[in-house]
């Protein structure tokens, strides 16, 4: 299927020009007009572009686009699991309305690697490019970005983690809880569907605030398994639901980045995204 781009694609687009300049040249985010220039936009709506898409100016943004601001993030809103689930920070830490209600799914029906479930898909517009949404009866099993690797290996790579699901493109059907998932407004229901060990880090991901990051070996103690940070960082890698298990609020110790299933530059827009809607909750 062939996505028009929309409003909020073409906004994700002059992001992802940004932040390949930024990395070219990072002295090029504190002028203006040459970012524009290379952009090949004005000024004038380049600091538009980024106002509607951030809320915030270009230079701003662009600075949290670096790849030091992961390493930043991690000095200034590094959050403890365990204080963040007992404090409640991760649900008053949310920025938007959206509510989440999620099962698992049983281990016995996982191993059988979908048979017997009916899945079903649709392309949707976000803030970070085409987005695929996949969901079960009981909800969203799947969010992909198609942005940097392309829409039909992003929908490959679905198809692969449920090999005997039936498969069907139905747009309508998922519709009303892709719109409240890509809005941030509502209520939407989310299916795991994954292995135990999988769903429990998936579950710490939940209760990292937005604006906010933690480490893999954060995550590996919050489930228990302190000295298993390799198998919680293939956890994440695997979550195959984007976003709403914000595996890209997870970092290395270091404050490195590390990978993201989606493409790097999608993961650092979202970074930014969320810090820049933090400081403007103030």
């Amino acid at each position: 299927m062939k996505t028009t781009e929309s409003e909020t694609e073409y906004h994700y687009g002059v992001i992802a020009r940004a932040i390949a300049l930024i990395d070219e040249n990072p002295a090029a985010a504190s002028n203006l007009d040459h970012l524009a220039a290379k952009i090949g936009l004005s000024p004038a709506h380049l600091q538009r572009v980024f106002s509607r898409y951030a809320g915030i100016s270009p230079k701003r943004y662009a600075q949290f686009l670096t790849l030091g601001h992961a390493k930043s993030l991690l000095t200034t809103r590094h959050s403890t699991l365990e204080t963040a689930v007992l404090t409640g920070l991760s649900g008053t830490g949310r920025l938007y309305d959206l509510f989440l209600r999620w099962e698992a799914m049983a281990p016995g029906d996982y191993a059988k690697g979908g048979a017997g479930l009916t899945l079903r898909y649709g392309w949707f517009d976000s803030a970070f490019g085409p987005a695929l949404i996949v969901a079960s009866d009981r909800g969203i099993c799947g969010l992909g970005f198609a942005a940097e690797i392309g829409e039909a290996a992003c929908l490959a790579d679905m198809a692969r983690r449920w090999p005997k699901a039936d498969l069907q493109h139905d747009q309508a059907a998922i519709a009303p809880w892709a719109n409240a998932a890509l809005s941030a407004k509502g209520e939407a229901s989310l299916h795991l569907i994954g292995a135990p060990f999988q769903i429990k880090v998936w579950e710490a991901l939940m209760n990292v605030p937005a604006g906010h990051v933690t480490t893999y070996s954060e995550i590996a103690g919050a489930i228990g398994a302190p000295k298993a940070v390799r198998a919680v960082g293939t956890a994440v890698g695997r979550n195959p639901i984007s976003l709403l298990i914000p595996c890209h609020r997870a970092l290395r110790k270091s404050g490195e980045m590390g990978g993201y299933h989606w493409g790097l530059p999608v993961k650092r827009a979202m970074l930014a995204w969320e810090t820049a809607a933090f400081e403007a909750q103030g």
